[in-house]
């Protein structure tokens, strides 16, 4: 296991790939790790790129402080991991919440950032979006894993997912009862505070966006508001994909990956 002390406290991270490749960093959805959650991505992108996945505060196995998180704080840590590591830019990628981080360290470091790729996120918290996390939290509040379970997997997955898939979510109800539900407490209220909304023609990296057609939680609306705001921003839809892209559509989710990121070292050269 790698682990770097940045910021008053230790992430830990994983690399892929040849180092003297260009760097794609993928950040980790809420509740997501990065040892598990991007297994159909990482020797897929790895041959081209090296690849840096990582736990932000919070999550996984970086460490959990107590306390208010916010998206800035993400974006600090993850420049000084990448300081740390002698990165000086990469391509940012992220999903879910990790799209957020993403969005927020292309506004804070965009000398940093050669070109996000944004997956199933949003620019703001939306009255209903509210409701749905602050549901969330309360299940969280419980202490109860089976009710978070219960909770959040309809919103993070397509109906057909579900049907095909019992023993991947049988699985998830014992990683859902190893979760810190205090630390998942925190960055869902840190997610509540996200609002780039007017901040969003700042970004100048080349975006690509990604969203599944069957996502309920944060669908094509918000992915056409973020197209409609950033100015060098591509806009993407999986079919019969929910939330989770990278998993429900993994091929197509690396397909759309690769091929972005590929114009992009294209005019770099």
């Amino acid at each position: 296991m790698s682990r770097i002390h940045v910021n008053g406290i230790d992430l830990y991270y994983e690399l892929h790939g040849n180092s003297s490749s260009p760097t794609l960093v993928l950040n980790n959805g809420l509740i997501m790790n990065a040892a598990t959650s991007w297994v159909m991505q990482t020797a897929a992108f790895a041959r081209y790129y090296q690849v840096l996945q990582y736990d932000c505060r919070g999550q996984g196995l970086a460490d959990h402080p107590e306390g208010i998180y916010s998206m800035d704080m993400h974006a600090d840590d993850l420049a000084a991991l990448l300081d740390g590591l002698g990165i000086n830019h990469a391509h940012i990628a992220g999903i879910s919440y990790g799209g957020e981080i993403s969005q927020a360290f292309a506004l804070k470091y965009p000398r940093k950032t050669r070109s996000l790729i944004l997956a199933d996120t949003v620019r703001e918290v939306s009255p209903k979006l509210r409701i749905v996390v602050e549901c969330w939290i309360d299940a969280l509040r419980s202490g109860d894993p089976l009710s978070f379970f219960h909770a959040t997997v309809p919103w993070n997955f397509s109906a057909q997912f579900i049907k095909d898939n019992p023993v991947l979510l049988e699985d998830a109800k014992r990683r859902y009862a190893e979760l810190d539900f205090s630390a998942v407490i925190n960055l869902s209220n840190c997610f509540l505070e996200v609002d780039f909304t007017h901040r969003l023609p700042e970004i100048n990296a080349p975006t690509c966006i990604i969203v599944g057609e069957l996502d309920h939680l944060k669908g094509l609306n918000f992915a056409q508001i973020l197209k409609e705001n950033i100015e060098q921003a591509e806009l993407h839809i999986i079919s019969a994909a929910g939330h989770a892209t990278c998993w429900e559509r993994a091929k197509e989710f690396n397909s759309i990956v690769l091929g972005f990121l590929s114009k992009q070292e294209e005019v770099s050269m």
